[in-house]
């Protein structure tokens, strides 16, 4: 099955209505505004989910990943305002940090203005990321991939890592962006796990669980959508779908993050932006 999905491009109207917005937006404060009302501590959402997997070796019981996506640095996400997000995190206590794409906006150079917050994000599992659609532009991913890893953020692309803690082992698979990138290789993502592993698999755009389910992966862990970011009737159709939260699909479970940061208006509605906990256990015996 391919993954892949076809880009989204904006009309000329849509993508002048939005430049008009941004302009308005900045002589407005907006970023300073939306800092405030979106990503000070208790303005954003900690948002827990439980998932149970079955036969979940033993030490890997309540392993605990926190879930970042959709900085998008750039007019409305800088430096100091990751601040109360990156503490927050710590203050959970993660086994595991994922991050699952969009880091920027416009330009490969946008992440330098958050990649200082973003290297204060430990845990002893590592910190690992996978690219969304907008890291794409410029195609300069090398370039990004090499920031992050200098905050210790390991990019996956097409690839997996198989993670310890005691005796259990936990394969994490990133894959490529389904509307950007130039290849996506599900076989190559996939090489390296093993029947008996624990697969949980980050792919920035959610239509992808579909073909991660076909090949067993347990959990799927996605972003891009916003959460629809104005989550208004007709608004909420300007932005990618939303297929919810938390979708079963079959023995699969999806995840899907609202997201931190925003394109076109800095403003959110009825999405909050948030963080997702994701607490690993095993499920009951039928």
């Amino acid at each position: 099955m391919d993954p892949r999905v076809a880009p989204r491009r904006h009309g000329l109207l849509r993508r002048s209505v939005f430049a008009a917005l941004a302009v308005a937006s900045r002589a407005l404060g907006g970023r300073a505004l939306y800092r405030r009302r979106h990503l000070a501590r208790g303005r954003f959402v900690v948002r827990e989910e439980r998932v149970e997997l079955p036969d979940l070796h033993p030490d890997l019981e309540g392993l605990v990943l926190a879930q970042l996506s959709d900085l998008h640095a750039g007019p409305w996400m800088g430096p100091g305002d990751l601040t109360d997000v990156v503490c927050v995190v710590g203050e959970h206590q993660p086994d595991l940090i994922v991050l699952t794409g969009d880091f920027l906006t416009r330009d490969h150079r946008d992440v330098e203005r958050v990649i200082g917050e973003l290297s204060r994000l430990h845990a002893p599992l590592g910190a690992f990321a996978v690219f969304g659609n907008h890291d794409y532009r410029g195609r300069q991913e090398a370039e990004l991939a090499r920031a992050l890893a200098g905050a210790g953020i390991t990019v996956l692309r097409d690839a997996s890592v198989h993670l310890e803690r005691g005796r259990g082992t936990l394969a994490l698979v990133g894959l490529e962006d389904l509307e950007e990138a130039r290849v996506i290789d599900l076989d190559a993502a996939l090489s390296g796990v093993h029947e008996a592993d624990t697969v949980v698999a980050l792919c920035h755009h959610p239509a992808g669980a579909r073909a991660l389910a076909d090949r067993g992966v347990s959990l799927v862990l996605s972003g891009h959508t916003h959460g629809t970011q104005v989550d208004l009737p007709f608004l909420r159709r300007l932005g990618p779908a939303h297929p919810g939260l938390r979708i079963e699909l079959g023995g699969t479970l999806l995840l899907v993050s609202r997201g931190l940061g925003a394109v076109g208006p800095p403003v959110r509605i009825g999405a909050p932006a948030e963080v997702v906990l994701v607490t690993l256990v095993r499920a009951p015996s039928a």
